[in-house]
């Protein structure tokens, strides 16, 4: 049996009833242009002859002295994992993401592989949609984007081809599972000690870079970010219950914004997010005086491995106090620079050491509540890259793909993106009672690139 990684343990000790996680995708396609009215029947029984899945899909947890391993299932079930189900009449886009917010409150049965496949047919306009759904000590979003890539083609003429769950991959052949024993115990407490040399190593540049940031907090009330999070609605406790919202936006006007101002493309996504939340909050009565900060999730996988957690965090000031749109951009762009800056000049180790000391605030608000003043960000914005050429499954092309994500106690919305062909692919997951009308984010997305669109003459 494999043991699971420190980050990938997280996941599982932090879930529960109204905190589930696990991350998904929507992909809506378009149906081929000879399908016939048999083409989602014959699809689904195309999927299901595929019985057998491959790593990480064939692996189910196992728990021994308070660590979890991964384990191969002796008894998979692909009728549990794979569902063929129908949207209800008219089969409008509302209908589909109704659908998918009831199936992203249920929680993952951890006695079986955690994963999901749901084929959905019945959307207006000749379409069909797939969500997908798996927990996140299984996969991060850049390990997820990779494999359904492998999973499709960019050739519209390609068929057979296998669902996610069945592409192989180059992998070590498994070893037949085994019972840890005593001696298993001893050999992972010598694996911590013998990386505790490494994470040593790491407190000065630790000590010296929260030093400067704690000296900035209190000498730039707009730069210094640590705990500087203020209280605001999306930092309440959640129920189990989800809201999920999703649209497209055009790749090309978030770049022509950067390039009037000198700014990535993400930096204008953080920035049209402030407007948006602020837009949001002010229609709640809910804006708080200080800027909300956002928790932004950056890779530092330096392989093109497709499982396990590979990511650092960067803090960054979304300017919901100002009105200017202009200059909220300049403070997004400031401080995500400086946190990305900061993250450069560190190794791996130090990264991810650096993230947990400047998020345990809010790690032990998720564990226990106990300190609800201490802040460190209000939402989370991820930004996932994805192919930039059309993709194609046995024919399908597929339209837009469109990230579901986890929301959790005090952090009652997630903000996840993913670039497609010439699109940008927002999901909006939030708590659906903490934050009403969530939905209404999607208009005020499009008000926020049309005012930076203004302010640019573009």
């Amino acid at each position: 049996m494999t043991p699971l990684s420190p980050v990938d343990q997280i996941f599982l000790w932090l879930e529960k009833r109204q905190q589930p996680m696990h991350v998904g995708g929507l992909h809506i396609f378009s149906f081929p242009d000879d399908a016939d009215a048999k083409y989602m029947t014959e699809l689904a029984q195309q999927l299901r002859a595929y019985a057998t899945p491959q790593p990480p899909f064939n692996r189910r947890l196992r728990q021994r002295w308070g660590r979890y391993y991964w384990d191969t299932d002796a008894q998979f079930d692909l009728e549990h994992h794979f569902r063929h189900e129908a949207l209800p009449k008219p089969g409008r886009i509302r209908e589909l993401l109704a659908h998918v917010s009831a199936e992203h409150s249920n929680l993952m049965d951890r006695e079986r592989p955690m994963w999901e496949c749901h084929l959905i047919e019945g959307i207006r306009g000749r379409r069909f949609a797939v969500y997908y759904k798996a927990h996140h000590c299984m996969l991060d979003g850049v390990a997820a984007m990779r494999m359904c890539v492998k999973s499709y083609s960019f050739d519209p003429t390609a068929t057979e081809m296998p669902p996610i769950w069945a592409i192989s991959k180059d992998a070590k052949p498994a070893r037949e599972a085994q019972v840890p024993t005593a001696g298993d115990l001893v050999l992972s407490l010598s694996q911590l000690v013998e990386g505790a040399s490494k994470q040593i190593a790491t407190v000065p540049t630790l000590i010296r870079e929260l030093g400067k940031n704690l000296l900035k907090a209190r000498n730039d009330s707009d730069a210094g970010l640590i705990f500087r999070a203020p209280q605001s609605i999306l930092n309440q406790r959640i129920t189990g219950s989800r809201r999920f919202a999703a649209q497209s936006y055009a790749l090309e006007r978030f770049k022509a914004i950067g390039k009037a101002f000198q700014a990535t493309v993400n930096d204008v996504v953080l920035a049209v997010c402030g407007s948006a939340l602020r837009n949001y909050l002010l229609s709640r009565q809910a804006l708080p005086d200080q800027p909300l900060i956002a928790m932004a999730p950056m890779s530092i996988r330096q392989d093109d491995s497709d499982s396990g957690n590979q990511i650092a965090m960067i803090l960054a000031n979304l300017g919901t106090h100002v009105a200017d749109p202009v200059r909220r951009l300049a403070l997004t762009q400031a401080s995500a620079r400086e946190s990305k800056e900061r993250f450069r000049q560190m190794t791996p180790e130090e990264a991810v050491n650096y993230t947990a000391l400047t998020l345990a605030p809010s790690g032990l608000n998720l564990l226990t509540g106990l300190a609800p003043k201490w802040q460190a960000f209000n939402v989370v914005i991820s930004n996932v890259p994805g192919p930039d050429k059309p993709l194609y499954w046995n024919g399908a092309r597929l339209e837009g793909m469109y990230p579901v994500s986890i929301p959790v106690d005090y952090a009652a919305l997630n903000i996840t993106l993913v670039s497609y062909r010439d699109q940008l692919e927002f999901g909006f997951t939030a708590c659906r009672r903490t934050l009403p009308s969530m939905q209404r984010l999607l208009d005020y997305i499009e008000q926020g690139i049309a005012e930076l669109e203004k302010a640019a003459g573009v």
